[in-house]
């Protein structure tokens, strides 16, 4: 069956900038595109959240099949358990509190509830997987290309 594969990723600094970087790799056929991009003032999971909606953007159809594979469980389990159905009916409130990037999971929960058919997939980080890795790498030349451009 023909399908778009997508890996994405995450990476954060952790210092008085948080400069972080989020890399996708999307496959169809015998395409393959590769993106990424980065913020100042951010975390790992923004990272994370910003490169799968990155992702999904570039999809141009919602009828063909899309797989996405993610090192970060908190995005795979929140579409796979269907926590993002409590947070909406409960004004985005655990309880634990609030759930943190709400702008960034408003944004990406439109992207996939557009597509017709999408599964999400947990994938070990930095284990060899190819695609995973490149994904990282991606991530990481946002995150570069961050810190030159607010020159940190």
């Amino acid at each position: 069956m023909t399908k778009i594969i997508i890996y994405t990723d995450g990476a954060c600094h952790i210092h008085k900038n948080q400069v972080g970087g989020w890399g996708a790799v999307l496959i169809y056929k015998d395409h393959k595109k590769e993106i990424c991009g980065g913020e100042r003032d951010t975390s790992n999971n923004r990272m994370e959240l910003k490169a799968c909606i990155e992702a999904l953007k570039c999809i141009t159809t919602t009828h063909i099949p899309v797989e996405i594979y993610s090192d970060s469980l908190y995005i795979v389990n929140c579409f796979n358990k269907g926590w993002y159905r409590n947070w909406l009916l409960n004004n985005w409130k655990t309880t634990k509190g609030r759930v943190k990037n709400v702008d960034l999971w408003k944004e990406l929960i439109e992207l996939v509830e557009q597509q017709e058919n999408i599964t999400f997939f947990k994938v070990k980080a930095h284990s060899g997987i190819e695609l995973n890795d490149l994904a990282d790498q991606l991530a990481n030349e946002g995150l570069e290309k961050t810190k030159i451009k607010y020159n940190l």
